[in-house]
């Protein structure tokens, strides 16, 4: 029976995820890219500096720009950086890490288009909350004949919260790290639901269910308030530890490099499986890199829109730099450490290849390298976890027309997906997490190419008023 089902979704992933998808999202990226003019490029030094200088607290908006964008972070950086890239590698060789670089670069187009949109078109709610994302754009820029498109980005939107990024995979990470740092023999077992299970899965899942419960009853507020804090010291930790890897290995890097792009342009396959090993590489690779920044899903914008500011560029410009960090920075980290200690082929899945990455590339003991990775992966998980609560909460309430009951309750169920999360086997947890994105990332593309002339206008119109930073 389960084989049967992981047979159907991976062809329902396959088919979501074909070519075709492929080439959208990389169509929108090249479109937006040449339309703003290279603009993650030329305006890259401005996004920094509003990164770190937020406007008034006074304008409109429920947190500082900052902490919009760490909101963002903590649902975009998560299992993805960790065991998403590792999957990728492993299924595509190391030229998927190629397209995930070039996914992430054109993706910033994306990611800024998103954000400026979000602010441009976010309206407030009847109890005085900012809300906006995709549906806000999508219903008040397209037009009220567009709303069933809004509607069903928000249905899939619930659906990637409650069954692909926020719960499954990023609890199946936490107890994968915790099992293979307590009890990585599976000495300590105990039966449920017909299977074994390691304790330290299951007090891992329990104890996690409770923390993300303490969390996300508090709402944006206290989720913006734990993300400011624990984004910035997990993404310093994670570098410092995959640098010291570079370091450790540095006469590898150019020979990593090479790997790297000649796995991407299949000149490592055999003749005739070249232009497979290519779209196996390019399927991977941007599949696993969209899930990581969520360039293009439409994410974002919905944090983006609760930040202090009254110009839909500047937000855009933040919000770009998520993609910068999460992929380009973050991802390539984890990517590099893999190609360099060649842990990608030697029969290892998710966490557990960057585990053995760590192990071989840090001269630490082992079971420092194991405990190094198993706390920056739970605080890249939890925070996720904690990011996608909300996301997928305004996207049901933007589907239920605000009724706050539907979305206490929803928050219950959330909870309960935590806490059912360790039991879900890792294929069929990250097919189902390809599909849920691919059919969320069709409503908001469509809006985004719809809308490219109010980008474009948006944008020329700031910089022509604001030439200086301020």
């Amino acid at each position: 029976m389960l084989e049967t089902i992981n047979n159907l979704l991976g062809a329902i992933d396959d088919f979501v995820w074909g070519v075709p998808l492929i080439v959208i999202i990389l169509a929108t990226g090249i479109y937006l890219t040449i339309r703003v003019r290279c603009l993650q490029i030329t305006k890259l030094p401005r996004a920094i500096h509003y990164m770190f200088h937020s406007e008034s607290e006074d304008l409109d908006g429920e947190v500082s720009s900052f902490a919009a964008l760490c909101t963002a972070l903590s649902a975009t950086i998560g299992t993805g950086n960790i065991v998403g890239v590792a999957t990728a590698i492993v299924a595509g060789g190391p030229g998927a890490l190629f397209w995930m670089w070039i996914a992430a670069f054109l993706g910033t187009a994306t990611k800024y288009a998103e954000g400026l949109l979000a602010v441009k078109y976010r309206t407030v709610a009847e109890d005085g909350h900012i809300v906006g994302g995709p549906f806000y754009y999508i219903e008040k820029g397209m037009g009220e004949k567009w709303k069933w498109l809004a509607k069903l980005f928000a249905f899939f939107g619930v659906g990637v919260g409650l069954f692909g990024i926020g719960t499954f995979t990023q609890v199946n990470g936490i107890t994968s790290a915790a099992n293979n740092f307590f009890d990585p023999n599976n000495t300590h077992l105990i039966s449920l639901f017909g299977r074994d299970y390691s304790w330290s899965v299951v007090i891992t899942g329990l104890i996690l269910a409770i923390c993300v419960g303490l969390v996300v009853i508090g709402g944006l507020k206290r989720i913006s308030q734990v993300s400011q804090i624990v984004v910035p010291f997990m993404a310093v930790i994670y570098v410092i530890a995959a640098i010291a890897i570079l370091i450790c290995n540095v006469t590898k890097i150019p020979a990593a490099f090479v790997t790297i792009v000649q796995s991407a342009f299949g000149l490592r396959a055999a003749a005739g499986g070249a232009l497979g090993a290519v779209l196996l590489a390019m399927q991977k690779g941007i599949a696993r890199g969209i899930f990581s920044n969520e360039a293009g899903l439409g994410s974002a914008p919905i944090a983006a829109a609760a930040a202090h500011t009254e110009e839909p560029v500047r937000q855009g410009l933040v919000s770009m730099m998520g993609t910068i960090i999460d992929t380009l920075i973050i991802c390539t980290m984890t990517g590099l450490a893999i190609v360099i200690t060649d842990t990608w082929n030697i029969g290892l899945e998710g966490v557990a290849v960057t585990t053995a990455a760590f192990q071989r590339g840090l001269p630490l003991p082992d079971e420092v390298c194991s405990f190094i990775l198993m706390l920056c992966l739970i605080f890249f998980a939890f925070t996720t976890i904690l990011g996608w609560d909300y996301y997928s909460e305004r996207c049901l309430e933007y589907l239920c027309h605000g009724n706050q009951k539907v979305v206490h309750i929803y928050r219950w169920i959330y909870i309960l997906a935590v806490l059912i999360g360790p039991f879900m086997t890792i294929s069929a947890v990250w097919t189902i997490a390809d599909i849920f994105n691919g059919l969320m990332a069709l409503p908001n593309l469509v809006a985004l190419l719809a809308l490219s002339g109010v980008i474009v206008a948006e944008t020329k119109s700031y910089f022509e008023r604001i030439p200086k930073y301020k």
